[in-house]
């Protein structure tokens, strides 16, 4: 029992399992934000134009009340928060290319003082000259 509360410590203080429960409770607080933008700014300008509460409107089938303009806010919040995080995952992609660009570009190869061949970068003596190189 003891060996088995010791994995569960292991696996719950991971970085990852941290670094995603950090990212769960941010990506609740703007999805909060999100629907308040939706819901208290933009569904009220649509409304503007409609001249009605988006949120309000209402058709009532049978007896039951489906609310259609609730869903098209849901929608309008949902491609808000699919945008953003569209654009924050492109921009985490731009960055970690960049850096791997950085990385290859590294030179692989250096020129020999002596005979101006191109020879390996970690190479002591020059393959075409036989000349000792100095680092």
């Amino acid at each position: 029992m003891k060996s088995l509360i010791n994995e569960f410590k292991e696996f719950a203080l991971k970085g990852n399992v941290m670094d995603m429960a950090v990212g769960i409770i941010i990506g609740a607080a703007f999805t909060a934000i999100v629907t308040s933008l939706v819901d208290d700014i933009i569904s009220p300008l649509i409304g503007l134009f409609v001249k009605v509460d988006f949120n309000d409107l209402v058709a009532n089938v049978a007896g039951v009340d489906i609310k259609y303009g609730a869903f098209i806010m849901a929608i309008i919040n949902f491609l808000i928060v699919a945008w953003v995080l569209f654009l924050v995952i492109k921009s985490l992609n731009k960055a970690s290319n960049l850096r791997k660009k950085e990385e290859e570009e590294a030179p692989t190869t250096k020129v020999c003082p002596f005979c101006k061949s191109e020879i390996a970068i970690d190479a002591t003596r020059c393959p075409n000259c036989t000349s000792e190189l100095s680092e």
